[in-house]
């Protein structure tokens, strides 16, 4: 999934303050060296634990192997992956994003010769035909995808028993334990739309039943120029995202919130929960006081249950630098990272299903319903996989935070994202 792209003048600088600020490892002061048993991996900051682990392990059977990582938040870390590939100072191995839709994904990172071939990497034939579209550009495969993510309301279960609520099933229900929620001196939900990529997770959560639930060919149907943002669902989702806001389901200035305040709300009981990608949840369970127990449920967005279906997709994936220093050594990394007790640390560490999935791997009960919803048939892609290119999804967050500053309409931000859509 993705993030907005980093302004131009602060591209050197954000570089600078990665490589300064970010790096890690047992050779970190040699870090632009590579070659010989170095190797240089980047993540983005809130898969840093699941690389950790994963670099522990690597390093069991390969203990000579030099490792230094670099990890950023989303969008620095974008804007900064690309600057260090056009100039031939990038990682040997790195965090990129499925499909389409954003600075750091295969679909805009293959056509420039930046990432590597990976179509006769052994793991290849293992991965699911539900995620591999987006893991191929023109029938050759870019990354490795090791979680399989959704989007849906995290929440801590002893501040929705001490609001006396459940989990609601229907829109009307989720209204209603907004009001609940907010008569005991609690939000329902925290938003971070402070932190710009936030502001997509709610109209996804709701895009997901109003829109794909209701119209599955509807990517397709865009790409065939056939439908429109203004034109469809979307605007229900959007008005409902706003409708939520007036009943008081968020927390307060959402605009004013980043997201670590928000998981702050969360983790300490606060707020109940928040809508964000399933990758979330270790963050939460970090953060939160020893024993606090997470659930997970799909959010609704209409008052027959059976509609509700929640956002599900390739997530964390990982590529080679095309002109990495050691590709031997990079190749073998991702090998190791497409077998299933790596891809099972991963997804364990990063509070997520297994991209690759396999009999071994025993779900967090909080991603329970995520388990189902999969199994059911009852998720669909993240809306961004499938946009043709970055600037949709940069558009979608300036214009989120207008609506919420009263800048915009949902008309006016769907019509600057159909805008966005056309452009080249």
């Amino acid at each position: 999934m993705s993030r907005k792209r980093t302004l131009a003048t602060a591209v050197v600088a954000a570089s600078l303050a990665l490589t300064a600020a970010c790096s890690g490892g047992t050779n970190a002061a040699n870090e632009s060296s590579g070659g010989g048993d170095a190797l240089r991996i980047a993540s983005v900051a809130t898969d840093r634990v699941g690389v950790e682990a994963l670099i522990a392990e690597f390093k069991k059977s390969n203990p000579d192997v030099e490792i230094t990582t670099s990890f950023a938040d989303t969008d620095q870390y974008q804007g900064t992956l690309r600057t260090q590939l056009a100039s031939g100072t990038a990682p040997d191995v790195f965090f990129a994003w499925p499909g389409n839709g954003n600075p750091g994904s295969i679909e805009v990172l293959a056509p420039t010769g930046y990432i590597e071939d990976l179509s006769d990497r052994p793991w290849v034939k293992d991965i699911p035909d539900g995620i591999k579209p987006v893991t191929v550009v023109k029938d050759k495969t870019y990354v490795v995808p090791l979680t399989f993510a959704g989007i849906g309301a995290l929440y801590n279960k002893k501040a929705l028993a001490d609001v006396g609520g459940t989990e609601p099933k229907t829109w009307t229900e989720m209204l209603t334990l907004c009001a609940t929620a907010k008569s005991k001196g609690k939000a329902l939900f925290a938003l971070g739309n402070q932190t710009n990529w936030v502001t997509q997770l709610a109209d996804y959560a709701l895009a997901a039943t109003l829109v794909y639930g209701k119209t599955p060919d509807f990517a397709q149907q865009m790409t065939d120029g056939k439908a429109t943002f203004a034109g469809s669902a979307w605007k229900t989702a959007l008005d409902q995202y706003l409708e939520m806001n007036k009943k008081g389901c968020f927390s307060a200035n959402p605009l004013g919130t980043s997201i670590e305040n928000a998981i702050s709300q969360v983790a300490s009981g606060k707020s109940v929960g928040m809508i964000h990608v399933t990758s979330g949840l270790n963050q939460l369970q970090s953060e939160a006081p020893s024993g606090t127990e997470f659930g997970m449920f799909a959010v609704p967005a209409t008052d027959n249950a059976a509609d509700t279906q929640m956002p599900g997709a390739a997530g964390g994936s990982y590529s080679v630098n095309a002109k990495a220093k050691n590709k031997d050594l990079a190749l073998k990394f991702i090998d190791f990272l497409g077998t299933p007790a790596a891809i099972n640390i991963y997804a364990k560490e990063t509070g997520n299903l297994p991209g690759i999935p396999n009999d071994q791997f025993q779900a967090d009960p909080a991603l329970q319903p995520l388990v189902d919803a999969q199994k059911a048939g009852k998720t669909v892609p993240f809306m961004d996989q499938l946009w043709p290119n970055p600037k949709v999804q940069n558009v979608h967050f300036a214009a989120i935070q207008d609506m919420f500053s009263g800048k915009a309409t949902p008309d006016e931000v769907l019509t600057r994202m159909d805008e966005a859509y056309k452009s080249n």
